[in-house]
């Protein structure tokens, strides 16, 4: 859905359009819009992640840089409550 590679991305989209069709790349972009958006609710309403969520997502959350959000902090402040 993003990333620095806009070949591979457009390559991504055009097989999903011929593999399925070009609705389906409008599906996708909605479900991971919907996606997006119920996650920066969480964040704004300060919701942390679950602990097994969060040690289980630690390379993830590292590649992607979701630790230097300042909403992580409310993760982090949660989990060290446990």
């Amino acid at each position: 859905m993003i990333g620095a590679d806009l070949a591979a991305l457009n390559s991504a989209r055009r097989a999903l359009a011929e593999g399925l069709s070009p609705a389906a790349v409008s599906a996708a972009s909605a479900v991971a819009a919907n996606f997006t958006k119920n996650d920066r609710i969480a964040n704004g309403l300060g919701i942390p992640i679950d602990p097994m969520v969060l040690q289980g997502s630690e390379d993830l959350r590292a590649q992607l840089g979701l630790n230097d959000y300042r909403s992580a902090v409310n993760t982090f402040r949660h989990a060290t409550a446990e």
